[in-house]
């Protein structure tokens, strides 16, 4: 009987080799539409970059060189802090920086309140919530030089709808453009009816991604409306929240067309010259570039501050 043949472990030179496998062969014109498809999109990215670069980042650029400049007689010189020097010594300065801070503060109370009460309401009805979006969003779709003119009608003290009102309860009739005390809280109205539907539509859209299960649970312990709202809507919201708290603040000191409109930009006594009219008086009333763009400059590191520290505390806070 003979031995078995040992096993083989090199490959049969007899056998051929399994065929490679291989690429398919591209598609005609493959090579040309990717190209297409490239150059299309590094065009649409160019043109965003070229209009971010001319319309936003020039402008600032600008304005940081302009701020230690000075041009008299078609000549610019360098003249380091003179501009700043300029602008704080101004007796509006402080004016302008306090009824800043007053329309900012008025303005988180009516302007960032009431969106959300607004958004909690409507997201109670089961029906006509879209003809209530329509109408809450309604005012931010209308002309804003419309709207002012609107509510410039509203408080003239001699026919306005507000006055009539007034009267046919029983109250006086009211200054409310002409009275250094009322013309802020009246510009405060005016922008949070104007400016109202965009937030009030953001909060709208938080509070119907809340799972309603929490809502049952909290009803299950007992909680009322207001704890509902306190214990599950605004945990549930509180990064909306604070995104639009920062959004608020710095929209809000940056006003300038409702008190233009409304009261001339100075107002009764100064009582609504913010620091963005007053910008504007240094650079077209008084011809004085350098110190408009001094007070811009201010003004952005102030917000730029505030937005950096805003950040840091609400990231310590999630850490």
């Amino acid at each position: 009987m003979s031995a078995p043949s040992p096993t083989r472990t090199k490959a049969d030179p007899a056998r051929p080799a399994p065929p490679r496998e291989t690429a398919p062969p591209p598609a005609p014109g493959g090579f040309a539409r990717a190209l297409r498809r490239n150059l299309t999109a590094h065009g649409f990215l160019v043109g965003a970059v070229l209009c971010f670069g001319v319309f936003s980042w020039y402008p600032m650029v600008r304005e940081f060189l302009l701020a230690f400049q000075k041009t008299e007689n078609g000549r610019t010189t360098w003249v380091g802090l003179d501009n700043l020097v300029t602008v704080v010594n101004d007796p509006a300065f402080w004016q302008a920086w306090g009824n800043t801070a007053l329309f900012t503060a008025l303005a988180l109370l009516l302007g960032f309140a009431v969106p959300f009460l607004v958004a909690v309401v409507i997201n109670e009805f089961h029906h006509a919530q879209g003809y209530l979006r329509l109408l809450v969003y309604l005012p931010v779709m209308l002309p804003p030089v419309a709207s002012v003119l609107l509510f410039k009608y509203l408080y003239d003290p001699g026919y306005g709808l507000l006055n009539e009102l007034f009267t046919s309860i029983g109250l006086p009739e009211q200054q409310w453009l002409q009275d250094p005390d009322l013309s802020m809280l009246a510009v405060v109205v005016a922008s949070t009816w104007m400016n109202m539907g965009g937030a009030t539509l953001i909060y709208l859209a938080s509070l119907q991604s809340i799972p309603g299960e929490l809502y049952e649970a909290a009803e299950l312990d007992g909680a009322g409306l207001l704890r509902k709202i306190w214990h599950v809507t605004v945990p549930q919201t509180r990064l909306i929240l604070s995104l639009m708290a920062l959004m608020q603040v710095i929209a809000t000191m940056q006003v300038f067309v409702e008190p233009f409109l409304l009261t001339g930009g100075a107002g009764p006594e100064g009582s609504t010259t913010t620091v963005v009219h007053l910008i504007y008086q240094y650079a077209f009333n008084f011809n004085d570039y350098g110190a408009a763009a001094a007070l811009g400059l201010l003004l952005l590191v102030l917000l730029a501050g505030f937005s950096a520290v805003y950040v840091r505390l609400s990231r310590a806070e999630d850490e």
